[in-house]
C-alpha cells in the first residue's frame, strides 16, 4: 500500500462504519414499532481526482499530509436520506446526541439555500478510527436531504461537470426553478404525513400478509392444519 493508500484507509474505515452504524438506526427505529426518519444511507472516499481537483482550488500541495486532511473535510462523505424535511432535524438531532463522534460544524443550507437553489443540510464530525497503528481521527461530511434535495443535487451536480460552473443563464433559471418545485413537492408532502405514513403501513403489511414466504409465523388456521 502507498502512500495515498496509507492516507485514504482511515477514511475508508470511517465510511463503512459510519454506514453500519446510521443503518443500524434505521433498523432499530423499525423493530420498535417506529416509522424511521432515515430513508436510505449512502458513503464514499472522495476519488483521487477530485482531490487533486481541491488542493488546486485551495492552493495546496497535492500529497498526503495533515495540511491536506484538515483543509479538506469531505474526503469521507456520507449521505443520509429522508422522506419528509422534519426527519432532517430529527436526524441532526440524533447525530449531535451521538457520543462515538464529534460534531465541530453545521451549515443549514435548507433554511438558507444557496443561490443555486441546493439544499441540504451539512455536518462536518469527528470520528476516531481503530487502526493497528492506534486511534485517528478524520474528518467526514454528512449531508442530510430529502430524497427531492437529493434527486436535484444530483442533476445539478452532473450539468455542473458538463457546463465547469458556468451555466447557461436560461439553464440556471430553470434549475433555480426546479430547486424550489422539488422544495415546494416536500412541503406539499410533509402536509400529508400521516396519511402517507400510514398508507405505507397498511401497504406494507398487506404485502406480508399475501406473501406466505416471509411470514415468520404460521396462522391459527395453519397450526389447525398441523
Amino acid at each position: 500500500m502507498g502512500p495515498w493508500g496509507n492516507f485514504l484507509s482511515p477514511y475508508i474505515q470511517a465510511v463503512d462504519e459510519l454506514k453500519i452504524k446510521f443503518k443500524g438506526m434505521r433498523s432499530q427505529f423499525g423493530a420498535s414499532g417506529t416509522t424511521s426518519p432515515i430513508e436510505f444511507v449512502t458513503g464514499r472516499v472522495k476519488p483521487l481526482a477530485s482531490i487533486y481537483d481541491k488542493t488546486l482550488e485551495k492552493g495546496i500541495p497535492f500529497e498526503p499530509s495533515k495540511q491536506l486532511a484538515t483543509e479538506l473535510q469531505d474526503i469521507a462523505g456520507l449521505r443520509i436520506m429522508c422522506q419528509f424535511v422534519d426527519d432532517i432535524s430529527t436526524v441532526v438531532n440524533l447525530i449531535r446526541q451521538r457520543d462515538d463522534l464529534e460534531v465541530v460544524e453545521e451549515k443549514d443550507y435548507i433554511t438558507h439555500s444557496k443561490p443555486s437553489g441546493y439544499r441540504s443540510y451539512h455536518m462536518i464530525v469527528e470520528y476516531p478510527v481503530e487502526t493497528i497503528s492506534g486511534k485517528i481521527k478524520v474528518l467526514a461530511e454528512i449531508q442530510i436531504r430529502t430524497l427531492a434535495m437529493n434527486f436535484w443535487a444530483s442533476i445539478e451536480h452532473s450539468m455542473n461537470y458538463k457546463y465547469k460552473g458556468l451555466f447557461p443563464e436560461e439553464i440556471k433559471n430553470r434549475l433555480q426553478n426546479a430547486a424550489e418545485a422539488a422544495f415546494k413537492l416536500d412541503e406539499e408532502m410533509s402536509s400529508i404525513r400521516s396519511e402517507i405514513q400510514e398508507a405505507q403501513v397498511y401497504f406494507s403489511e398487506f404485502k406480508d400478509s399475501t406473501n406466505p414466504k416471509i411470514r415468520l409465523h404460521p396462522t391459527i388456521e395453519e397450526k389447525e392444519r398441523e
